[in-house]
């Protein structure tokens, strides 16, 4: 499967902090939330391999491991003989996905014990690859996955919320309790579930899109008048949208008001 299916010689120098899931039955329960229809499954930080025993029950031939952590590749293989030629030693951070790809046609999903302190970059990562990704199923912090699943009005309701939304319907799965951990973290957990759209283009200037999203809510206090001033022409600045603040909108009242503001510059 490309340069990506080789396992890096130079270990990082540091791994990524993870608490390991030993509770089986929840570990089945995630594989299992996984569609069994893609060409590519991707787990995303492996560690002693809780949720990979049953991914190489189910998918094997399908299955590309990506671990950054030098340790948990030793003991991997050595536990898991049959992933020799199915490990990637590397961050998925900076994994080309589309190259697992044939023709971009190859359906990949991505599914993990997601470590908390990269859980919205692993998700960024998913949307930067979302014309190939389909699905994704993943363990995070309860309270970000909280916040990916939450609608309009929801005081949760932010950035990533609309910006994956746009791409994916979000299913907020089941949540999972701290003693089921080893070490057990300070905050519940919860699994969710991302379904690629149907939605091939937004039908506004995507950059944009973005740009609006993130700038009205890094001011979610103030009203989109003000978070927005330097983007608004001054004939639109009496218009009543401007009066609302940014978890009033939904995705496609976001993809109006870009179109709205998609003007000369």
């Amino acid at each position: 499967m490309g340069e990506n299916s080789k396992i890096n010689a130079v270990r990082p120098k540091k791994a990524l902090g993870q608490h390991f899931l030993v509770d089986l039955n929840i570990a089945r329960n995630i594989v299992d939330a996984l569609s069994k229809d893609h060409d590519v499954v991707i787990e995303v930080g492996a560690g002693m391999g809780v949720l990979t025993q049953y991914l190489i029950e189910d998918q094997l031939d399908k299955l590309q491991v990506v671990e950054i952590d030098g340790e948990s590749v030793d003991y991997l293989l050595k536990k898991f003989p049959m992933l020799d030629g199915h490990i990637v030693f590397g961050d998925f951070l900076r994994y080309d996905i589309a190259a697992l790809t044939v023709n971009g046609k190859n359906d990949v999903a991505v599914i993990g014990n997601f470590p908390y302190n990269i859980s919205s970059q692993i998700f960024f990562q998913i949307l930067k690859y979302r014309d190939c990704v389909s699905e994704s199923v993943g363990m995070i912090q309860k309270e970000v996955a909280e916040r990916l699943a939450a609608g309009p009005g929801s005081k949760t309701y932010g950035i990533l919320s609309v910006l994956l939304q746009a791409w994916y319907d979000i299913e907020y799965l089941f949540t999972v309790h701290e003693n089921v951990f080893n070490p057990p973290p300070k905050v519940k957990s919860a699994v969710i579930r991302l379904k690629r759209n149907n939605v091939k283009e937004l039908g506004c200037d995507e950059k944009l899109f973005v740009t609006i999203v993130k700038q009205a809510f890094n001011q979610r206090r103030k009203t989109m008048r003000n978070s927005l001033r330097s983007l608004i022409p001054a004939e639109m600045i009496d218009n009543e949208i401007f009066d609302k603040r940014p978890e009033q909108l939904s995705v496609a009242e976001f993809v109006e008001l870009t179109k709205m503001l998609d003007v000369d510059r």
